[in-house]
């Protein structure tokens, strides 16, 4: 079956600061079990922000580094999960029901890619 990561994109500069919603981690939890037992999730993370990352860089065969955080990006990736699914509409189902948990206040976005098996 093939597998998919699906990015998730925050604006960092524009986080909300009201947090969750007082039924969200039961929410999300439910879904998380929902997507483990179902054999879909194969790993899933927050990031820490960029201001604790590095970007590094080839380019004209040398390398370059730049340490967080990013300001000149609005959105960046804050999490991930890997999924192992049927088809990529089934990764969009799940990548959309992940979404909707968010509070309707909070700007959040996925990238959702197919992993090129080898």
């Amino acid at each position: 079956m093939p597998r998919f990561l699906s990015l998730i994109r925050i604006d960092e500069q524009n986080l909300p600061t009201d947090g969750f919603p007082a039924d969200f981690e039961e929410r999300m939890g439910a879904l998380m079990e929902e997507i483990t037992k179902a054999g879909v999730m194969l790993d899933t993370a927050g990031l820490l922000p960029t201001s604790e990352g590095t970007r590094v860089d080839w380019s004209g065969g040398k390398l370059s580094f730049t340490d967080g955080p990013f300001t000149e990006t609005k959105e960046v990736v804050g999490g991930y999960a890997l999924l192992q699914c049927k088809d990529k509409a089934e990764a969009l189902e799940w990548t959309k029901r992940f979404l909707s948990i968010h509070p309707t206040s909070w700007h959040v976005g996925a990238e959702l890619r197919q992993i090129q098996e080898m």
